[in-house]
């Protein structure tokens, strides 16, 4: 019994011995200081754009006693992908130092738009168009992107979105902080990606079709107390609060961290939004963690900001 216990001791050693380190790449725009952020709102030790020549150094420091984020991109002072792919081979020779690469990919038009609103110059393109710079760039990270060990692919995802994809892989106590992500949207431009449940609110009576409230939207006390006249709405609200009270505690037992719930109707300005309100608020009340995004509105700029380059 005594060397079992000496055995499971030296286990526990090397595990608190072992740095996780999360190498954090991909295209300017695509996302990377969020990423960063959120990992460091996880816990993690984060640093953006260290210099190459300090990373050894920096791992040859006493630990910190938290996992590393470290943010890496073309900005960095003496970048090349060569000497970031060896540092990927020597971690894993280095059994002191549990590494993995996430790359935050993202389609070219997307990052172009993202240029174009922040009127930014592209770091590998300073005194030509953005595109010509993304072009490269995508191009020069490609052998970082082969070696991913997650990929998220940013292009259709907000920042909050983001944060919360870094949430279902960082997150290090996922059953003691599932969150719940409650969201409208129109038919019309196509269900979100994502989503874990979706459910149809066309049959709702519509408020479109009413002069007074077509201009308004479900968050307008007016809009949902017409809504809620129609008799399907109670019932459908109590059926669908009682499922999602059921799946939450058997989502959570297995290991899920994050619940993507959306509602859709014709034009996810009245319906969907009424009810995206009506359960995010009995969600909250039952003690979930619970998020609210409205897509149309977005759309609109009317909510969330693009992901800002960096």
């Amino acid at each position: 019994m005594d060397g079992d216990e000496d055995k499971r001791q030296d286990t526990a050693t090397a595990a608190q011995d072992t740095l996780r380190l999360i190498l954090v790449t991909g295209p300017s725009g695509a996302g990377r200081s969020t990423a960063i952020n959120a990992l460091e709102d996880l816990g993690f030790e984060a640093i953006d754009n260290l210099p190459m020549r300090l990373l050894q150094p920096l791992l040859e420091a006493p630990p910190s006693g938290r996992p590393l984020a470290l943010g890496l991109d073309v900005r960095n002072r003496d970048f090349s992908v060569n000497s970031v792919l060896d540092l990927i081979r020597l971690f894993a020779d280095t059994p002191e130092v549990e590494a993995e690469v996430l790359y935050l990919d993202c389609r070219q038009d997307v990052l172009l738009r993202r240029y174009s609103e922040t009127r930014r110059r592209h770091p590998l393109a300073p005194a030509e168009a953005p595109e010509a710079g993304i072009a490269r760039e995508i191009d020069l990270l490609d052998p970082l992107r082969n070696h991913a060990d997650l990929l998220i692919d940013t292009s259709e995802l907000t920042p909050h979105d983001l944060r919360a994809e870094i949430g279902r892989w960082y997150d290090p106590n996922p059953a003691d902080r599932m969150a719940v992500s409650v969201q409208s949207f129109s038919y019309k431009r196509g269900v979100p990606r994502g989503l874990d449940l979706v459910l149809d609110c066309r049959f709702l009576r519509n408020p479109h079709w009413h002069p007074g409230l077509r201009g308004l939207d479900g968050r307008d006390s007016r809009v949902s107390d017409y809504i809620e006249a129609d008799p399907r709405h109670a019932e459908f609200l109590r059926h669908v609060s009682d499922l999602i009270g059921f799946l939450l505690p058997a989502y959570r037992d297995e290991g899920k961290h994050h619940l993507s719930i959306g509602f859709g109707c014709t034009g996810g300005q009245h319906r969907s939004v009424a009810v995206t309100e009506d359960l995010a608020n009995r969600l909250a009340k039952a003690g979930w963690r619970v998020s609210k995004r409205h897509r149309e509105f977005e759309r609109h700029a009317r909510s969330v900001p693009p992901i800002s380059v960096g």
